[in-house]
This record gives structure tokens, C-alpha cells and sequence, in this order.
């Protein structure tokens, strides 16, 4: 397959913390195979706030989407709760707590990111996405 050609993925989850761990481990296996190590690191953050926020603030399943244009990464979350997400915190503002970092993660180490509501066959629900461009001069190749 050459290097630049799109493939999609979707990975759909119980509603269950573990989760967030076999999405981050799947999209590291996904992106080393298809030769984007670099993006691993940065893809696997934005992955895990996203699916915690669907697994955590939801009662229903919740799907993982990474997709790949080409050019960008993008990676979002599915949950059945059609409310739109709470406003990103700054990260400078939450002190040291350990909650409500999640947006504002994705605000700071994505590219773009936001949402919208979905409805299909009568189920509800929305979908949260954010995008890491590929970094322009770095070649891909899959090992």
C-alpha cells in the first residue's frame, strides 16, 4: 500500500476503563504498521482523553475512529450521549488536580479539534475528533 494512501479503522468498546488501554495499545499497533511512528506518542494522548471522556461521562458503548488522509491523523471518539462535551479547561487554571484535563490536552497537543451530534437509525449520540498534521519533510515507511 503505498505510504500515502487513506485507511480508516474503527474499534468499538464496551463501556469499561479498560477500555482506554486496548484503544491505546491498538493505535500504536495501527500506526507503527502503517510506518507513522512519529505520530504515536502525541496519537495516543489524544486517543486516551478522548475515549475517557466517552467511557467516563457516558452509561453506553463507544467506538475509537482513527482515520488517515494522506496528510493528516485524524482520531476521535463515538459515544451514545448526543449533549455536546463540557468546554476545554485551561490547563494553567486546574491546579493539580487529576480530572478535567481532558479537552484542554486535546486543545493544546491537537492540530483541530472539535465535535458533532450523529443520528443514524434512530440512535443518538456524538462524535468528538481532533487531527495531528503530518510533519512536512518526514517520509513514512512502514517496517
Amino acid at each position: 500500500m503505498p505510504e500515502n494512501a487513506p485507511w480508516e479503522y474503527s474499534l468499538y468498546i464496551p463501556n469499561d476503563p479498560r477500555a482506554v488501554t486496548i484503544c491505546r495499545r491498538t493505535l500504536r499497533l495501527i500506526l507503527t504498521m502503517h510506518g507513522l511512528i512519529r505520530l504515536v506518542d502525541a496519537a495516543e494522548l489524544l486517543a486516551a482523553e478522548l475515549v475517557t471522556n466517552a467511557v467516563l461521562h457516558t452509561e453506553g458503548p463507544a467506538a475509537l475512529r482513527v482515520r488517515w488522509s494522506g496528510t493528516a491523523l485524524r482520531i476521535g471518539a463515538w459515544d451514545a450521549d448526543p449533549e455536546p462535551p463540557d468546554a476545554p479547561a485551561r490547563l494553567a487554571d486546574l491546579g493539580d488536580g487529576e480530572t478535567g484535563r481532558g479537552l484542554g490536552l486535546v486543545q493544546a497537543c491537537a492540530d483541530v479539534w472539535g465535535w458533532h451530534p450523529l443520528s443514524r437509525f434512530g440512535n443518538r449520540g456524538k462524535y468528538v475528533w481532533c487531527e495531528l498534521a503530518a510533519q512536512p519533510g518526514v517520509t513514512s515507511r512502514a517496517s
